[in-house]
């Protein structure tokens, strides 16, 4: 299980990433500020770091700089976490030697996912399954190849993505707002219609497979359960 130490000062974005990053079965440890962080990272050393950039006190480019200084940490991967998007912090970070960037607003599983990619090209751990399946649907969230009884189809990026997530969380009813942020990484009333029209298009290309994703009046969305 991959150890995972976020440092994000918003409280709520800090619980969800925790949240979410437990739900996918790793070990996740929270940080409101890089003093907090310090004292843990000294007792053991995580798999991968989610660093935001605009933290109380020092800044999360500056903590980066400290553990690309340091001999035990050169090569810890680090994921930084923005609300800035100018080309300049994006550059800055990665010149410090972050290893990807993700600007907020983001989505749960663009996040799971750029952190299994950077896992994977440091050689840590994964901590998640690679094969999803459910019924005659089965998602490679390496390959990114999705298949109805062995025959391959194409899907979009967030298609594939809400695929994911409906297989991740099977036979779980998700409301449309916890769909909207996971996959589009906002919640807002008047957008939950993307939802229902990725549905639509995602069942036609499943075709059978389709099948196994049902609606809950009312509600949201299931893969599997009573129909």
């Amino acid at each position: 299980m991959a150890l995972i130490y976020c440092v994000e000062d918003d409280e709520s974005i800090r619980e969800l990433v925790g949240y979410a990053l437990q739900a996918q079965k790793f070990d996740v440890k929270t940080f409101a500020d890089g003093a907090s962080f310090w004292k843990v990272l000294e007792g053991r050393k995580p798999d991968l770091v989610l660093l935001d950039i605009m933290l109380p006190g020092e800044s999360g480019t500056e903590i980066l700089g400290k553990l690309r200084r340091r001999d035990g940490t050169k090569t810890l991967p680090v994921l930084m976490l923005t609300a800035k998007s100018s080309e300049y912090d994006i550059v800055k970070g990665l010149d410090l030697g972050a290893d990807d960037y993700l600007t907020k607003p983001f989505g749960i599983m663009e996040l799971i996912s750029r952190i299994r990619t950077v896992l994977r090209r440091s050689g840590g751990r994964a901590g998640e399954k690679t094969v999803l399946s459910y019924g005659p649907v089965t998602l490679n969230t390496e390959t990114y190849r999705v298949t109805v009884d062995g025959n391959p189809v194409a899907l979009t990026a967030k298609e594939f993505e809400l695929l994911q997530y409906l297989l991740l969380n099977a036979e779980i009813v998700l409301k449309r707002e916890q769909i909207m942020e996971a996959v589009w990484g906002f919640t807002y009333a008047g957008e939950t219609r993307t939802i229902d029209m990725h549905i639509k298009t995602l069942r036609q290309k499943l075709g059978e497979g389709g099948r196994v994703i049902r609606t809950v009046r009312g509600v949201g969305y299931q893969i599997g359960g009573p129909r």
